[in-house]
């Protein structure tokens, strides 16, 4: 489905069905907290100049010495965001895409394109991060795809990842599969696959429109139904490289 119709047309449908309980079941399973699944917990995190889980700390540290021998040096641009900095974001980019003659759907259309929605986001969880390759001379913006495909500043550190990230447990989480739907791909996005499998399981339980919908200073957030919820979780959650899935 088209990005740019995703909203118009998630309001008008019913709602997608959600994977099947069979599919959560063949999980292992470990318990979470909504507070810790909507970046909204006190969690102690670890890191340099980052926020991550402790043992996501520990796997990236030898993931970036190993790459260092090849003359990368990974340096984490974002990791943990709370609840709070995402709401933030999210009502920055509304005011911003409104201000610039987007209609309010229009402008929560354009912002899921690389953004989440405010208790939606994997960056909640301590788990996930965005890179790039500290030896490299830095573009204005530096999370753009362009710059991790060939003759990219980052190309050389892509290819490296492409071989080695699953070998630490990080996995690129939106991939440039034509047939995924919700975010578009993100070549800096990766995923410490070991917790963020069970968070994602515990994720799919809990009543996230309600969550969402509580909050009266999110901006946009009449637009976000529940069959349009229904439709951003099977699309922009869950619609991801499978092997975060299983």
């Amino acid at each position: 489905m088209n990005r740019r119709s995703f909203i118009n047309k998630s309001v008008l449908t019913a709602s997608a069905s959600l994977l099947p309980l069979s599919f959560w079941n063949s999980l292992d399973s470990e318990e979470f907290t909504i507070e810790e699944l909507t970046g909204k917990a006190n969690t102690k995190f670890y890191g340099n100049g980052y926020l991550v889980r402790k043992e996501v700390n520990e796997a990236f540290i030898k993931m970036q010495a190993a790459a260092k021998k090849e003359n990368i040096n990974i340096q984490i641009v974002s990791a943990y965001r709370g609840y709070k900095r995402q709401k933030q974001i999210f009502n920055a980019k509304f005011t911003r895409f409104t201000h610039q003659g987007l209609s309010e759907i229009e402008a929560i259309n354009k912002i899921i394109e690389y953004s989440t929605i405010p208790g939606t986001s994997r960056h909640h969880w301590g788990t996930d991060i965005d890179i790039i390759d500290a030896n490299a001379t830095h573009p204005k913006n530096v999370l753009l795809p362009k710059n991790y495909e060939l003759e990219g500043v980052y190309y050389k550190m892509k290819m490296w990842l492409n071989e080695h990230s699953e070998k630490f447990g990080f996995y690129i989480v939106y991939t440039n599969n034509p047939n995924r739907k919700g975010f578009y791909p993100e070549p800096w996005h990766f995923s410490y696959r070991k917790i963020a499998l069970p968070m994602l399981k515990a994720y799919q339980k809990i009543d996230i429109h309600k969550i969402i919908t509580n909050d009266t200073n999110l901006k946009g957030r009449n637009f976000l139904s529940t069959a349009f919820i229904d439709r951003y979780k099977n699309d922009n959650i869950f619609d991801i490289n499978p092997a975060l899935l299983q």
